[in-house]
Parts: structure tokens; sequence; C-alpha cells
């Protein structure tokens, strides 16, 4: 499957990932991308930008009706969905046991799997139903989903239980959801970010950040939001790709803490 004429569905699109994916879909010749995401005003700011191929849509993923509204209103504006990448996602840091001996409180944990695993696969599920419906490409292929997991899954952090429990429950699915999907011809694919210069360190001290960038093996520096971009095109563009997990981290482990 190529971007060129293809309809996309970004959640989180408004703003770090997502964004850079809105903004690389539209370059590379996308029918039409629609943002999803909980800000509206960066969506509908982002969607002017870019021009009338773009569709701004105010959802929060573990919203089932917004998510299924989201999904109506792309087909409905570009006839189609082919390619769902679902970057929305929250995170909550909370060690087990504060200092106190006092135990996390169990609605963090709760909201955390919502949003990053149930809304996740919400978007998936009713994104495929939507994508069955495409006529198959010479490979069969009708769709492709690719969710966003994080190094995290792997080597969370402390204070990380929730956000990895969550993320790792995105790399556990994507091998069960592309057999489930393979009799409908949609791919599924996880990338699972390392420390990208995104929004989320925008307030971070400069000394914080210049410290987080001696982290990764090669190349020392925070990764680009574009670089996940070309890595959702390179996924896209490979038939090939399927029910993987691609770490995208210039070799980072991370430490404890």
């Amino acid at each position: 499957m190529q971007l060129q004429d293809a309809v996309v569905l970004v959640t989180g699109g408004a703003s770090g990932l997502g964004e850079a994916v809105v903004r690389r879909a539209i370059a590379d010749g996308a029918r039409g991308v629609t943002i999803a995401d909980m800000s509206e005003d960066k969506a509908n700011a982002l969607a002017a930008e870019l021009g009338e191929r773009v569709l701004a849509i105010k959802a929060d993923i573990s919203d089932e009706d917004e998510v299924g509204a989201a999904i109506d209103a792309t087909v409905t504006q570009f006839g189609r969905l082919d390619i769902t990448v679902s970057c929305a996602g929250i995170a909550i840091a909370e060690r087990t046991l504060d200092r106190e001996g006092q135990p996390a409180a169990l609605p963090n944990y709760a909201k955390v799997i919502g949003v990053n695993l149930i809304g996740t696969f919400d978007v998936v599920r009713q994104s495929a139903a939507a994508m069955s419906k495409n006529e198959p490409n010479g490979d069969g292929e009708r769709g492709v989903v690719i969710m966003t997991a994080s190094v995290a899954a792997f080597d969370g952090q402390v204070g990380q239980a929730a956000y990895s429990a969550s993320k790792g429950g995105l790399v556990g699915m994507t091998l069960p959801l592309s057999r489930d999907l393979a009799p409908a011809g949609i791919r599924v694919m996880t990338i699972a970010p390392g420390l990208i210069d995104t929004p989320i360190y925008s307030f971070a001290p400069p000394e914080m950040k210049e410290q987080l960038s001696k982290t990764p093996v090669f190349p020392k520096r925070l990764g680009r939001p574009d670089e996940f971009a070309k890595l959702v095109v390179a996924i896209i563009d490979n038939a090939y790709l399927n029910g993987e997990v691609i770490r995208l981290d210039a070799a980072l482990r991370l430490p404890p803490k």
C-alpha cells in the first residue's frame, strides 16, 4: 500500500508523533487525513494550515462512540479508510507504594489502561470494520493499522507500572490482531519509540534534555518526530511487514530511573 491517494486516520494527530504522521501523509500525497484528537483547537489549527485534505475531529479514544464518529466522518468525507495510525495515549507516573507506604491510586492505573490499551484496541477494531469494506489491492491488502507502544513496554522505569502494562499490552496483541485480521487483508504493526523530542519535553529544563540526549547508544540525541513518521511510511509501503513490533530508539535501554 502507498500513502499516495490513501485515506489516513491518525489518533493523537494534533501534536507530537501524530502531528508528524499527519504532515508526512499530506506531503506524500494522501487523498485525505483525519486528525482525531482531544485538543480541538490544535486539531483545527493544523487542519487549517494543511488544507482541505485534512479533517479535524474532536475524539477521546476511550469513548467508543467518539471513535466510531471519527471513523464514520472519515469515510463520509473521503470515501473510505485505508490506514490508521494510533498515536493517542496518556501517562501517569506513580510508584506502587509511596514514601509513606501508601498504595498507588487504582483509578489512575485503570485510566491509563483504559486509554492506552482498551482505547487503542477500540480504534483498531472499528478501523478494521471500515477497512474490510475496501476493494483489495494486488496483494489482497485492504488496510494497514499501526499502533504506538513504547520502549517502556520492555524497560519500564520506576513509577511506570501502569504505563508499561498498557504499552506491553499493545505489544502482546500485535500478533494476534494480525492473525485475526489477515482474512480481511489488514496488516497490523506496532512501533515502540524511545526518547523522541515531542512537546512532552517542552517544559523540561535544558539540562534535563541534554542528559536524556546522552542516553541512546547512537546517535547521541533525542529522536525526531519525523523519524517516527518515516518509519510509518516504510511500514505502509512494505506489504511483508505484519504482526511485528519495531523499536525506534537508537539502541536505547532504559535504566530503572
